[in-house]
Formats: C-alpha cells, sequence, structure tokens
C-alpha cells in the first residue's frame, strides 16, 4: 500500500498512476468488462456508477475526472486478458489484472470530491437517511441527509474553494431532489452554510470504497420529503440524544464518514446551532 502524501497526489503522478483518469472533463466510455463487475447490481445505481467525478490532489485541486466506477473501486485495472474472480453468496466479482501489475485505486490514492449535506428544521432536529439496499456502496446504512459528489461539470467543479463551494451547493441541490425529492427553492443556495472539508478513506466491501475529499454543508429547512425508493429506505429526523440512542443500537448501522463526523465535530456543531457559521474554516482536516 502506497504511503498518500502532498508529494504523491500531485497531478503527474495520478495521471500516471491512474490511466483510466481523464486530464479533460469528460465521460468514460464503458469497458468490456463492466458487465461482469457490475452483475446481480440495480440497473440503476449501475448507471449512476458512469457519472463523472472530480479527481483531485492533495490539495483539493482538480486535475481530471473519473466515473464513480473508478473512483470508488477498490481493485480497478485494465485488463489485458488475465482474470481473477472472487465469488460471494450474492456477487461474482471479476478483478482484472495485468501479470506483475494489479493496481489498486483508493489504496494506491486515488482522491475525488465529496460533500455531506446536513440539514435541521425548526426543532433543530436533523434529517437523516437510511441508504437504500440497492445501493452498490454502503447499501442500508444509516447516514446524514444527503452525501454524494459534484459532477465535473461547468456548474459543479470550481477550482478555488469559493468557486469549490458553490459547485458542491449546486450539487447538493441535485442530489437533495434525486434522492429525497426536495424541491430546489426548499432548499436555496445561499442557505447552505460550509464549515470545513475533512479528508478520509473507506472501504465498502472489499471491493468499493471511498477517498474524498468531503465538503461540510449545513442547513435549516423545512422541505417537503419525497424519498426516492431506490435511493433512501428510510428518512427521519432526530434530536442528538435520538442520535446517540441509534448509534447504541446494536442493529443499526451507519456509514463510515457519518460515524467519523458524529465521533469527531457533529454534536459540537449541532449544540451551537445559532452560530454554526463560527466553526467554518479553510483548512482541509486529515482523517486518515
Amino acid at each position: 500500500m502506497t504511503t498518500i502524501t502532498e508529494s504523491t497526489l500531485t497531478r503527474d503522478n495520478i495521471l500516471r498512476l491512474f490511466p483510466d483518469v481523464a486530464a479533460s472533463v469528460e465521460t468514460e466510455r464503458p469497458s468490456v468488462q463492466d458487465a461482469q463487475l457490475f452483475d446481480g447490481y440495480d440497473e440503476e445505481q449501475v448507471r449512476l456508477m458512469e457519472e463523472v467525478c472530480i479527481v483531485l490532489d492533495w490539495n483539493d485541486i482538480p486535475c481530471g475526472s473519473a466515473s464513480k466506477k473508478t473512483c470508488e473501486s477498490l481493485f480497478f485495472v485494465r485488463s489485458l486478458g488475465v482474470s481473477i474472480i472472487e465469488s460471494n453468496e450474492e456477487h461474482v466479482h471479476y478483478l482484472f489484472a495485468v501479470p506483475g501489475h494489479l493496481m489498486s485505486n483508493i489504496n494506491n490514492g486515488l482522491l475525488h470530491r465529496a460533500f455531506s449535506v446536513f440539514l435541521f428544521n425548526d426543532e433543530n432536529k436533523l434529517l437523516l437517511q437510511q441508504r437504500a439496499d440497492e445501493k452498490i456502496t454502503f447499501p442500508g446504512m444509516w447516514t446524514n441527509t444527503c452525501c454524494s459528489h459534484p459532477l465535473a461539470i461547468p456548474s459543479e467543479i470550481g477550482y478555488d474553494l469559493p468557486t469549490s463551494i458553490m459547485g458542491v451547493k449546486r450539487a447538493a441541490q441535485r442530489k437533495l431532489d434525486q434522492e429525497l425529492g426536495i424541491p430546489s427553492d426548499h432548499v436555496p443556495v445561499d442557505k447552505f452554510h460550509f464549515l470545513t472539508r475533512i479528508h478520509y478513506k473507506a472501504p465498502s466491501d472489499g471491493v468499493w470504497g471511498e477517498h474524498e475529499i468531503d465538503y461540510i454543508l449545513f442547513i435549516k429547512a423545512t422541505p417537503t420529503v419525497k424519498a426516492n425508493p431506490n435511493e433512501v429506505k428510510d428518512a427521519k429526523y432526530v434530536t442528538a440524544k435520538e442520535l446517540r440512542e441509534m448509534f447504541d443500537d446494536k442493529d443499526l448501522t451507519f456509514t463510515p464518514w457519518f460515524k467519523l463526523i458524529c465521533e469527531t465535530y457533529l454534536f459540537d456543531w449541532w449544540s451551537n446551532m445559532d452560530e454554526v457559521t463560527s466553526f467554518r474554516e479553510t483548512e482541509i482536516r486529515r482523517m486518515l
């Protein structure tokens, strides 16, 4: 496993190590192995894995684009006809390898931009969602209101902190609508508060995972919610006390980024909602 540092996460190293990253913003062509890689997964969720993410260097500067499939794959390499097959009860995973050259994207440092929305109602209750069982990564787990990725498109990409913050706010509007049926006018861009960026890495199931710089967005709103069942299994508002009780329930599982944020910052931010903008910072919190 490569040690991830500022000197290793440069544009030149990223493009050399990960040839499936496009040096410019463009979509990928599906590979011939996709049908095998995604065998048994939900069709709509497979389609969403072709969305194009923003590939970053250590300092959160965009240096290219790649699909969610590439960014979230723990094992994704070019095939020259040699295949390794792993199986479990639910899926058969095809891991394609060049002899003597097995590339583990996430473990080698492929990094992309993400955001996490925390939406609170007028009673300061936090809206949680339980991810649908159809999700490819972290299915069935409870998490914050909405977590996703800005796309490598002009309205969402951003090349400095102010434009990147605006980009993730626009992406947040898009995904709140797509996942929870929340209309954009119920969550205006200017009502989102950016707090910080968290750099973390987490596996999902041995094949998929996350390595992200995650923009944390707070918003107070009372939107209508009509969850998309292909994205969200359940949704509910909770108090801080109720959330702590959920963490004590051994039958519930939580996404790693949500647990990380809860264990470090969330409850402090939550108890100071009237002054939450005072927590805003430009430093990237490294939690690797």
